[in-house]
């Protein structure tokens, strides 16, 4: 049978102090700092799109390339580039659907539309998979909130792509400037 270690009181003391510092030391890594500790929220909220509010701005934007005269997809990516919602005319091209969101989710990661991106599509970070630095993505920035994107596709220019996607945003911008 063993003998029970016996631990000498400054041991014990010993242990102690390095189990404090070694816990304040960790906690001074992992701890984000703000200029006021006492004001550091403890949560932060994001905005986001209902599915209603998501499905309208992809539905007005679908609509307006339509009386445009031009069968396309629009899509609508939230925040972290998942697809909220997708709506394809009838006639639209089944590669709409990928195109449309990878522009919607290339305008959200970069907060700009992507006919401003246009120009660096050549580059390492064009050519990233999933983004798409072409004409056709708007990001849904309403009162300085920014709740996603849009993309779409299927007119025969990115800037006609672009200008259905705005007016998508415009079926939801008023709503959403009265929710705040």
């Amino acid at each position: 049978m063993k003998k029970p270690r016996i631990i000498s009181k400054k041991t014990l003391v010993m242990n102690s102090v390095a189990t404090v510092i070694g816990a304040v030391i960790v906690t001074a890594f992992v701890t984000p700092a703000f200029a006021d500790e006492e004001d550091a929220p403890m949560t932060v909220q994001i905005a986001r799109l209902s599915s209603e509010a998501a499905t309208a701005a992809a539905q007005g934007a679908m609509l307006d390339c339509r009386k445009r005269g031009f069968q396309a997809t629009a899509t609508v990516v939230d925040k972290n580039g998942i697809v909220q919602a997708v709506v394809r005319d009838t006639l639209a091209p089944p590669v709409s659907i990928p195109i449309s969101k990878a522009k919607a989710y290339t305008a959200v990661n970069f907060s700009a539309d992507t006919s401003a991106m246009a120009d660096r599509a050549n580059t390492a970070v064009g050519m990233f998979d999933g983004v798409l630095m072409s004409a056709g993505g708007a990001v849904i920035n309403i009162g300085g909130k920014i709740y996603g994107a849009i993309g779409v596709s299927g007119a025969p220019g990115g800037d006609i792509d672009e200008a259905c996607a705005k007016a998508g945003i415009e079926v939801i911008a008023e709503d959403l400037e009265m929710a705040d």
